[in-house]
């Protein structure tokens, strides 16, 4: 509790200066003081906001539980040395430049500290308020690793209605982190939606966010992408194929929470949230303006969201004068969506929220309606959004306090809706089976097939010279492939459709050298499908799995999908189904459907298998060709865990 309800503060900076932090933190800490011993500490003594101060931290008779660092670092070493000899056990931590061996010394002592470089923390539902800016207290948790994005959807949140519960600044996260503070929200009862930004991602981050969801509390998370997938340098096909924000938006899918792009899309979609999570996605539309409602068809059908038509009513809705005849209309056509069944969500778009601007003697009628469609909305357990021309009125703060998000662009309110209806979306449940753990790690494409036994190969055998591939008994055409090479293609260490492999291998050991070679049988199986199979460790969210267009041209099409690992044979399902080429899987014009079972099974082995085998760092078949008779893999690469591949590992002579 010491960072959300602490028995007693003390700010070390105070000042009555209001350009000083020293200044905003004695100010917020002071409206606490009801609840909580406050402490003002000014070196020069005096008061500061006519509160009395002291020089130090030992001219108080108890130690504080928590203390505000707001002075500059060069004065922190000396202010934590008092700290913590008088026992203080909490810090927060301003100043960026705190040095290693100051935060060293306050994580031996026991002591906690929050930051360094953070703007503080608030708590709506304990009076703590030891950050700068102002704070509206609601219900939209927030936990920022910048001070200023936080502060910035603080200020958003406020201007929508909603508020914030708790808000912390991480800052450094020298000590306590991230997810640690998500976890603190799960119990906290004024949060009901969590809004996260991130800038990197540590451990605990997902298992954090996966308990919030499950807490009932969705998580909105922004980010600039910054995942160590996007920053290592790409050592086979799988590693230039996943970027950062797909292994974000994994893990977003696995825990069951939704990624947006700026602090504005957090909030719309927190406003949204704060009314319960849409049931799913169809939307019933009314407007006042057949143009506008047309406008809202259309981006929601761009968002993902489905405009039913209903027998005996239009869908957009066009009221066409039918609100300024009578404002009840408006009531009326929300009710007739709202307790007909067949919609999920209703947005209300145009006019609506401006008569009593513009007319001041419909105010109160137009307020009645706001809060009849508030009240309907609660009823039937839909999700109202409404677009109203007004930013600000009495019937647009009706429809907010009443829990109805309102936004001054239609845009805004639609692009809410449709990440709100995603939201919850988790991946199928992962039980994990016996993975190929017994067989060791060696270099190869032999090698990787052996450990790869649960995927099919064509027939295949090492050959070392011109005479074992003459004895061969392999049926052609052949492949033939230097073993050793992670990138064969780009060394001219393949050989396709062979009629003469002898030849083509004393053509390919000259040029490369000897070394164990791999003569296979081509796969000549008619309408086949390649794809790529790849699983990878991202540094910040471990094991992830990818499937794509495969084959030499992979990177070029860049068409994939991506979750975390382990998957279960029915969300690898679900990434096939993504690909932009999966009609190729369900035959295309006239073909013959693939085995896509058997793909799945294969997709889900091999993430098992990278989880299970932390002594892997990747595991790539490509290309895999999967066809009506089931699948193959016709090349394989396997990479340990903390090794660079080269294109000379195992090329030895077998």
């Amino acid at each position: 509790m010491i960072f959300s309800d602490p028995a007693s503060v003390a700010v070390v900076g105070a000042s009555d200066d209001p350009a000083k932090w020293g200044h905003w933190l004695a100010r917020g800490a002071l409206t606490g003081r009801d609840r909580r011993a406050v402490h003002l500490v000014n070196r020069s003594g005096g008061s500061v906001l006519s509160h009395p101060t002291v020089r130090s931290l030992s001219e108080l008779s108890e130690a504080p539980e928590l203390v505000v660092l707001a002075v500059p670092a060069a004065h922190v070493p000396a202010v934590v040395d008092e700290a913590l000899a008088v026992g203080v056990r909490g810090f927060v931590g301003i100043p960026s430049g705190i040095d290693d061996g100051v935060i060293g010394r306050i994580r031996e002592s026991g002591a906690r500290l929050l930051g360094p470089n953070c703007l503080g923390v608030f708590d709506a539902a304990t009076s703590l308020h030891l950050a700068w800016g102002h704070f509206q207290p609601g219900s939209l948790g927030v936990v920022s690793q910048s001070g200023q994005v936080g502060l910035e959807i603080a200020g958003l949140a406020a201007a929508s209605g909603i508020g914030v519960s708790r808000f912390v600044s991480v800052g450094n996260q020298a000590d306590v982190t991230a997810a640690e503070a998500l976890l603190d929200l799960v119990s906290h009862d004024l949060t009901t939606v969590v809004g996260v930004y991130l800038e990197s991602f540590g451990p605990g981050i997902v298992a954090a966010m996966s308990e919030l969801c499950a807490a009932g509390k969705p998580v909105v998370l922004l980010t600039v992408g910054s995942s160590a997938a996007a920053q290592e340098a790409a050592l086979s096909h799988t590693g230039a194929l996943t970027s950062s924000l797909d292994v974000v938006d994994a893990a977003c899918r696995r825990v069951g929470a939704v990624r947006v792009t700026t602090p504005a899309a957090l909030v719309d979609l927190a406003a949204v949230l704060c009314s319960g999570v849409p049931r799913g996605r169809r939307v019933g539309i009314i407007s006042d303006s057949g143009g506008q409602g047309a406008i809202a068809a259309d981006l929601a059908c761009a968002a993902g969201l489905l405009v039913p038509a209903f027998p005996g009513m239009s869908n957009p809705m066009d009221l066409a004068g039918a609100g300024e005849q009578d404002l009840e209309n408006y009531a009326r056509a929300v009710s007739a969506f709202v307790r007909g069944g067949e919609v999920d969500t209703v947005v209300l778009s145009g006019y609506f929220g401006s008569y009593g601007e513009d007319t001041p003697s419909l105010e109160s009628a137009e307020v009645a309606v706001a809060s009849r469609i508030c009240a309907l909305a609660r009823e039937a357990g839909v999700s109202v959004v409404v677009h109203s021309m007004r930013v600000e009125s009495a019937a647009v703060r009706a429809l907010r306090a009443g829990g109805v998000p309102v936004q001054h662009t239609i845009e805004r309110a639609v692009a809410a809706l449709g990440h709100a209806t995603r939201l919850g979306a988790t991946s199928h449940g992962v039980v994990l089976h016996d993975a190929t753990t017994a067989v060791p790690f060696e270099p190869g494409y032999l090698a990787a097939r052996e450990l790869l036994s649960f995927v099919d190969f064509p027939r295949a055998h090492a050959v070392t010279s011109a005479a074992e591939v003459k004895a061969t008994t392999l049926n052609g055409p052949y492949a033939l492939k230097a073993g050793w090479l992670a990138h064969k293609s780009e060394h001219g260490g393949v050989r396709l459709n062979l009629t003469d492999p002898a030849t083509a291998f004393e053509e390919m050991e000259a040029r490369l050298g000897p070394g164990t070679y791999v003569l296979e049988e081509m796969d000549t199986r008619e309408h086949t499908v390649e794809l790529i199979v790849g699983a990878k460790r991202d540094h910040s969210f471990g094991p992830v799995i990818l499937v794509g267009a495969g084959g030499v041209h992979a990177e070029l099409f860049k068409d994939t999908a991506i979750e975390l690992a382990p998957v279960t044979p029915a969300t690898a399902r679900d990434m096939l189904a993504r690909l932009v080429s999966a009609p190729l899987l369900s035959g295309w014009r006239g073909a013959e459907p693939v085995d896509v079972a058997a793909l799945a099974q294969v997709i889900a082995k091999v993430s098992e298998t990278l989880v299970a085998r932390p002594d892997l760092a990747e595991i790539e078949l490509n290309p895999v060709r999967v066809g009506p008779g089931g699948v193959l893999a016709v090349d394989a690469l396997v990479i340990p865990s903390d090794d660079a591949v080269n294109d000379t590992a195992g090329r030895h002579v077998a």
